[in-house]
């Protein structure tokens, strides 16, 4: 049974599903796990209704550890209850978590896994938040996208009921939370005709009631703690089958069928990868493209972590393997192996017949890209002898990691590759979004998206992914073959290496105010040049400042950017496009109002008007290097500014060696002074007619760009005329000179300083 298609990301998924099983939200932000309680708390107040005809009761507490006492509450007075969470704010609801599933309570946390804090803090994915709660009692259950989301978040909360314990519904964040794909929507009918109500109304008559009153939470002696905790034990023997019975009623429903553990691969495999998350769709699409080459070689998903059925495992496993590598994102300091790695080894030695050759690898901490070249190397090493390894880094300390030969390219064939490269808060994001909405809603098309941000949030860069095709795309991970490159801040060209990875032939747009290829040879560093002209890059301008400015909408360039990609990708009939495109304007910016609507659709005439192609001189070809990479800093660089920080500023950090960091993650001082990005659209200029020598500006200025000096006659004279000061003000300042020097190049744009 086909359900509706709608275009959504990971963390819209779950909450779909989170907000029609529940009938209590207990919520505390943290990303990449926000967003869930958001649109949840947004849905209630529309009045949207669960399965139950109710609204959701959504409230936010005052720390995650709150959220999960307010969860456990809810749920001994007999509310289906639900929360959304991720890395130490998963961590600060253990306690609680013991709690609830000590007591067979049927509650459901969703969380968009993340990396902890540990040398550093990480906002980004992997399974170190998860594996730490895996003692809790809670039952973990592993989406791999966000179609899997949908699926078994519902698999979760029904099993929840049916099998009186509480579940924990993982995914990796920001790439399956933050990914955006065409699903298939579950009906809330639909599932509310799934939950079992006799267990419902078990669980309802357990709630606490001064009418039939129980005693719970008592303190026990050694004489009888451990006979309770080992009382339970039934319930957990039950549940791996209550999982697998779910699974096939949901399947029923849907047409999609779930294991608890999936294989995919030669029915004779003798090489096999076991893993769980987002690099299951990864792995999977090189298993095919492997076997098609002629190669045996197998992948097996695991969907229910706990409790492990390792008879459901050693099931799943050709008998034909001979070599099994087991991949976590996860790293255990110290320990023997990683626990999906311990795990399986403890299958195979308690329950199977034999045992094969096993290999353990780790990968993907913090978001580390994991890819088509990792995975096929992670299958040319079980023909080698590195039982343990790590993939994705140069390990130059301990020598782990595995070599890495590339690129592969695996993604479906016809697929367009796009990628864009924007500023927070510009709008790129956001009109990419948009874009992948009207492709995915109004096309036959699979679509996705991925936005990758560095830690900067507003005025950091932001590079946005985006594949449309006419098969299914499992590519999980960022888009280094592209057809269409779009950069929407011109200074990033000198920068960064923007058109890594085009192809030939493919497409390349600027914002930028230099419309000609004469103003473009000015302005381009030469290996960009060099990069076009020998790709035969179509290039194409245009001046989305500008027109934004003359449109009203100061630096928002998103939807101008938005029309010119629909105009060059082709991806849809332009005349089409545009109108879909103004429709969104209207849906998105009608509530601001009628004028702001009229600004945004006189900004996609005006881009269409100034888009500009420029013929690409066969000198480029040869373009010769005019200056060092390190222009723009001015001065000498060390040697660590030079090897690590640089590096990671130009966005090549995946580069950098292990031995370059230091092992407690400690840093030099005075880096940032290196980091000079220039990005502000407008900055400040000082009027010195108008200066009272306040200081304000330089008070309130976020990133030191505006500073006030004083000088002496001597120094005076070695000024050039430009250099104009006032006589400082204040009997101590007398004879002195004052000025407000502005720093362009560390300046945001934010306009702070004229607010003041």
């Amino acid at each position: 049974m086909a359900g509706t298609k709608k275009t959504m990301d990971g963390n819209t998924a779950t909450t779909h599903v989170a907000y029609a099983m529940s009938e209590v939200a207990a919520i505390y932000p943290i990303t990449p796990s926000s967003n869930m309680g958001e649109v949840a708390d947004e849905w209630s107040a529309e009045g949207r209704r669960n399965i139950f005809g109710q609204t959701l009761s959504v409230r936010q507490l005052q720390s995650e550890a709150g959220a999960a006492g307010a969860v456990h509450g809810s749920l001994v007075s007999g509310a289906l209850t639900t929360t959304f969470t991720a890395s130490q704010g998963l961590l600060l609801m253990i306690p609680n978590m013991y709690k609830i599933a000590g007591e067979l309570l049927p509650g459901v946390f969703h969380v968009s896994a993340r990396a902890i804090a540990a040398h550093a803090l990480s906002i980004f994915g992997d399974h170190q938040d998860v594996m730490a709660a895996r003692q809790t009692g809670f039952a973990l259950i592993c989406s791999s996208s966000v179609q899997e989301c949908m699926d078994l978040a519902l698999v979760a909360h029904l099993c929840a009921i049916e099998g009186s314990l509480p579940f924990l519904h993982f995914f990796d964040g920001f790439r399956t939370s933050h990914e955006v794909q065409k699903i298939e929507v579950i009906d809330y009918d639909d599932m509310a005709r799934l939950v079992n109500r006799e267990k419902l109304a078990e669980f309802r008559r357990k709630a606490m009631n001064p009418e039939h009153p129980e005693l719970r939470g008592t303190a026990q002696n050694p004489d009888i703690y451990f006979q309770g905790r080992e009382r339970s034990n039934p319930f957990y023997l039950a549940l791996p089958g209550i999982v697998s019975q779910t699974m096939e009623k949901v399947g029923a429903l849907t047409g999609r069928s779930y294991r608890l553990f999936d294989y995919v691969g030669a029915p004779e495999a003798d090489r096999v990868v076991v893993a769980m998350g987002s690099a299951c769709e990864t792995i999977e699409e090189v298993v095919h493209h492997l076997n098609a080459a002629g190669e045996h070689v197998g992948l097996v998903k695991v969907r229910l972590y706990r409790p492990f059925d390792a008879n459901a495992f050693l099931s799943s496993i050709p008998s034909s393997a001979r070599k099994i590598t087991v991949l976590d994102r996860t790293k255990e300091p110290g320990s023997l192996g990683e626990p999906l790695y311990t795990d399986v080894c403890t299958a195979f030695v308690e329950h199977g017949d034999a045992i094969p050759e096993l290999f353990a690898g780790r990968y993907g901490l913090g978001s580390k890209e994991f890819r088509p070249v990792h995975v096929k190397a992670v299958f040319d090493n079980m023909n080698g002898s590195r039982r343990k390894f790590t993939v994705g880094i140069e390990d130059d300390v301990t020598g782990l990691s595995l070599p890495v030969s590339g690129p592969l390219s695996t993604t479906p064939e016809g697929t367009i590759q796009c990628r864009f490269w924007g500023m927070g808060a510009d709008g790129t994001v956001g009109a990419n979004k948009a874009a992948i909405k009207i492709i995915g809603d109004n096309t036959d098309l699979y679509v996705q998206a991925y936005f990758a941000y560095d830690s900067k949030k507003s005025g950091g860069i932001t590079v946005s992914h985006l594949r449309f095709g006419k098969k299914p795309i499992q590519s999980t991970y960022l888009v280094d073959d592209a057809d269409f490159i779009a950069c929407h801040k011109a200074n990033y060209v000198q920068i960064y290496d923007v058109l890594e990875g085009i192809k030939e032939g493919g497409t390349f747009l600027l914002n930028s105010p230099w419309n000609s290829a004469g103003e473009l040879e000015e302005n381009l560093p030469a290996a960009m040049r060099r990069t076009i002209a020998q790709k035969r890059v179509k290039l194409y301008n245009v001046d989305a400042i500008k027109i934004a400015t003359s449109a009203g909408l100061g630096g928002r360039i998103n939807m101008i950017m938005q029309t010119a990609f629909f105009r060059l990708s082709g991806v849809l009939p332009f005349k089409e496009a545009v109108e879909l495109l103004k429709d969104s304007i209207r849906s998105e910016y009608g509530r601001k109002g009628e004028k702001i609507v009229q600004m945004n659709i006189g900004a996609v005439d005006l881009a269409v008007e100034n888009l500009v192609a420029i013929d690409v001189p066969e000198s480029w070809k040869e373009a010769a290097d005019e200056r060092a990479v390190d222009f723009r800093l001015g001065q000498q660089m060390p040697d660590y500014v030079r090897e690590v920080i640089f590096p990671i500023l130009r966005q090549k950090g995946d580069n950098v060696p292990v031995s370059a960091f230091a092992p407690d993650g400690a840093f030099p001082f005075s880096t940032s002074q290196y980091e000079k990005r220039g990005v502000a659209i407008n900055v400040p200029e000082w009027i010195k007619e108008n200066c009272i020598q306040c200081n304000h500006c330089s008070f309130v200025c976020p990133h030191a760009t505006i500073r006030p000096f004083l000088a002496t006659d001597e120094e005076m004279k070695e000024a050039p005329q430009s250099f104009e000061t006032l006589p400082a003000t204040g009997r101590e300042l007398k004879g002195l000179h004052f000025r407000i020097q502005v720093y362009p190049l560390d300046c945001m744009g934010c306009g702070n300083c004229a607010d003041v």
